[in-house]
């Protein structure tokens, strides 16, 4: 397959990726399904891993990616000057940035998870306190204490479950980032086989 090809496909593949990626991220701010106050919300959500990260930084080698295949082999974007080789060979630099988004995404999903859900937590029989219960302790060996967190209701499971694919889906992007990387170098070097495919359509 043809370095540009192939950099069409993971561009394919990067943006429902990213869309995931976001609409994870907008329902950690409605945890349980039900909408709640700002101040009930555990920091890491504010961090916008997926809306940032996997999302808008993403879509930029997205469709960078995208664009690749439909380059000219004398130029891009109508410049004769620009080859198809300085073209894959800039997609290494949108890759990098896929590579930090993804990165960006992984290191809060990975925060979050650790250091568990902000809940109410009942205290003492007369007291109940909005805190992080799980921060000092591995709640994830140990479901039977999820109970812990009183409100908002099922925040544990919610906040585990969309942390939990955010972390996986930032993985992937970084890793198909990383494999255009290889792919913007050989592209670079070796060229793409479009000549080819213009030589037959002109032979035809």
């Amino acid at each position: 397959m043809c370095p540009g090809a192939f950099a069409k496909c993971l561009g394919i593949t990067l943006l429902p990726l990213s869309v995931v990626c976001v609409l994870c991220n907008i329902l950690l701010f409605f945890p349980g399904g039900t909408p709640v106050e700002s101040k009930e919300l555990s920091e890491e959500v504010w961090y916008f891993g997926g809306i940032l990260g996997s999302g808008v930084l993403m879509l930029f080698p997205a469709l960078v990616f995208l664009g690749l295949k439909n380059n000219d082999c004398c130029g891009c974007c109508g410049n004769a000057s620009c080859g198809r080789r300085f073209a894959m060979l800039s997609s290494i630099l949108f890759a990098a940035v896929g590579v930090l988004g993804a990165g960006y995404s992984v290191v809060v999903s990975v925060l979050a998870i650790k250091r568990g859900p902000f809940c109410l937590e009942q205290i003492s029989k007369v007291e109940k306190k909005w805190k992080y219960p799980f921060e000092n302790s591995d709640y994830l060996s140990n479901s039977a204490s999820w109970g812990r967190c009183e409100q908002p209701v099922d925040v544990v499971h919610w906040n585990l479950s969309l942390f939990s694919v955010l972390l996986a889906l930032g993985l992937v992007q970084a890793v198909l980032c990383a494999v255009q990387v290889v792919n913007g170098l050989l592209g670079a070097l070796c060229g793409d086989c479009c000549g080819g495919s213009r030589g037959a359509q002109a032979t035809a």
